[in-house]
């Protein structure tokens, strides 16, 4: 369990989150599949000719490992977004 301390409070349907846990050793191949097709869904097809480098791939895979909705992901400041994709990936890509 990697957990990412947030750089501010943050909202997201009436909870206040300080840190989001990131579960990603329980991730499974169906939740990466399920993933990607969900970032098409919610975002739109991605720009990146790697999938494991895709923001909204790696942001839904972000939710699943946390337990949350992925729009939740999406609304988090640019710092902790970019810090939870990142973790993401390098996950991923190790």
């Amino acid at each position: 369990m990697k957990t990412i301390t947030l750089s501010r409070p943050f909202t997201f349907e009436d909870k206040e989150y300080t840190e989001i846990n990131l579960d990603l050793d329980s991730l499974t191949g169906r939740d990466l599949i399920d993933s990607e097709r969900e970032a098409v869904v919610v975002v739109g097809p991605s720009s990146s000719p790697v999938v494991e480098l895709s923001k909204p791939y790696s942001a839904a895979l972000a939710a699943k490992a946390a337990k949350v909705p992925i729009e939740m992901i999406l609304e988090l400041p640019a710092r902790d977004f970019t810090m939870i994709t990142m973790t993401v990936q390098d996950f991923l890509l190790s």
